[in-house]
């Protein structure tokens, strides 16, 4: 059936080894698609003799501290290399990389800055991990030309400030997490740009205030998490922008209920989505009480003045009031910006550390909202170093008051809210049957592989 030596390679070419190429020590090589896992190996450093044809590299779970440029070849889909030690990334190590969809750099707590070219051409890429890095600072530009984005997840790090028009690329964004960063401050064009965003989470920062036009290009936006911040009040003229809102968290504020509360109270009371709890902490004689609950009399009346300056959609008062506070939260950043400008890339070399200006570009239009039934990106919980659950799924932390829906008014904050697309989870990785382990014996094949390479072996006998 087989004759000489060329039937013994097709042979194990068949039983799904590839011989073309060498596979690195310690890791696993398979193709179909081509694939190296060299996961949880305490590797210092990127190993070397990945396939320059590797379409899917999985490297988490090491100690990795630096990635260079030809660390990775451009033929690369999918690269993991999250709970690494990564603490450098050269900002040319992924130039080239047209083909890149899914790149996750989450848990390397030191990394702490990024270059703002660090992504630049990746074209394609929809999922983009950088949770947990101990990141300060986001430069502007960082996610210039990133217009496949989907899936952003930037929380759980040392954000304090974003940049106006930061996102203003990312015209198909539809997740953006936040949260557990230190955000204090949301602009007029914080969030400009992303105009199918369908989930942003910024719960668990130190909020204290929102511009009234922060969310004016969300109209999209079908959740909204600001829970566990320090907003003492929120415009009625911000949330009214977001038509397509149906999840609100505001619990564990604390709320004045006085009478700049009255624009917010207005909308509450003719939102029809699930909202939560919004407890006063003042007056005195409203503390404890609920927000949503209350009775227009029941709040502090208003002189004439106020009422007509705060109006739900908004008055020439609370617009010269929210100029006000956009200017001295502006100037607070850059004193805060300059006082830490020396040493705000300390990983970076000298040349990269002003290239920090992004070409100005108009704003463009939003891309059509991706149809229902594409490909989503999902991650599920995964564990690090330390055998604690990840931080790249959303996790809602169990809140003490009760939550409401239109659904028999009660919500279950453990449970995420209804996605209009059921995402697929990341699966471990292990080899399939067919594999290539690098200085592997006989005994440590798969039984297939074993079965196929002794047939070999028997026919180039015969």
């Amino acid at each position: 059936m087989f004759k000489g030596s060329g039937g013994v390679e097709l042979l194990l070419v068949l039983c799904g080894l590839d011989l073309s190429s060498p596979c690195p020590r310690d890791c696993i090589c398979y193709t179909s698609p081509s694939t190296v896992s060299c996961q949880a190996h305490n590797f210092l450093s990127v190993p070397e003799e990945i396939p320059a044809q590797s379409e899917r590299v999985f490297l988490q779970n090491n100690k990795i501290q630096r990635l260079l440029r030809g660390h990775f070849s451009p033929t690369t889909i999918m690269l993991w290399l999250y709970s690494n030690n990564i603490s450098y990334i050269q900002a040319s190590t992924f130039h080239g990389f047209a083909r890149l969809e899914e790149l996750d750099l989450g848990d390397n707590r030191h990394l702490r800055a990024l270059a703002s070219d660090t992504f630049q051409g990746l074209g394609r890429l929809h999922a983009l991990h950088l949770y947990h890095c101990g990141l300060l600072s986001l430069p502007p530009g960082i996610f210039q030309g990133l217009s496949s984005l989907q899936y952003l997840y930037l929380q759980d790090n040392q954000l304090e400030f974003l940049e106006d028009d930061l996102f203003v690329d990312l015209l198909n964004l539809t997740h953006l997490f936040l949260h557990g960063n230190k955000l204090w401050s949301l602009h007029q064009n914080t969030f400009r740009g992303l105009g199918v965003l369908d989930r942003l989470l910024l719960h668990q920062n130190r909020l204290q205030w929102v511009h009234r036009l922060a969310f004016h290009d969300l109209s999209r936006l079908t959740t909204l998490y600001l829970f566990n911040n320090s907003l003492t009040e929120l415009s009625g003229a911000s949330l009214a922008l977001l038509s397509a809102l149906e999840y609100l968290r505001l619990n564990n504020n604390p709320w004045e209920c006085d009478c700049k509360a009255l624009p917010l109270w207005d909308w509450l009371r003719r939102f029809r989505g699930s909202t939560s709890v919004l407890e006063c902490v003042s007056p005195p004689e409203l503390q404890g009480r609920d927000l949503k609950g209350l009775r227009k009399e029941d709040l502090p009346s208003c002189s004439a003045g106020e009422a007509r300056g705060r109006g739900v959609v908004g008055g020439e008062a609370e617009r010269v009031e929210s100029q006000t506070k956009d200017e001295h939260h502006r100037l607070h950043h850059r004193n805060h910006k300059h006082r830490h400008n020396h040493h705000q890339h300390p990983h970076l070399p000298h040349r990269d550390q002003n290239n920090w200006e992004p070409s100005p570009s108009p704003l463009p239009l939003p891309l059509p909202r991706p149809p229902k039934g594409s490909h989503r990106n999902c991650t599920r919980g995964r564990k690090g170093k330390g055998g604690k659950g990840g931080q790249n799924e959303v996790q809602v932390l169990r809140e003490e008051e009760e939550d409401y829906t239109p659904e028999g008014n009660k919500y279950n904050p453990s449970v995420p809210p209804r996605r209009k697309n059921k995402c697929v989870h990341r699966t471990s990785v292990g080899p399939p049957s067919g594999v290539k382990r690098a200085n592997s014996n006989v005994a440590s094949c798969p039984a297939g592989t074993f079965l196929c390479i002794l047939l070999a072996v028997l026919l180039s006998l015969s």
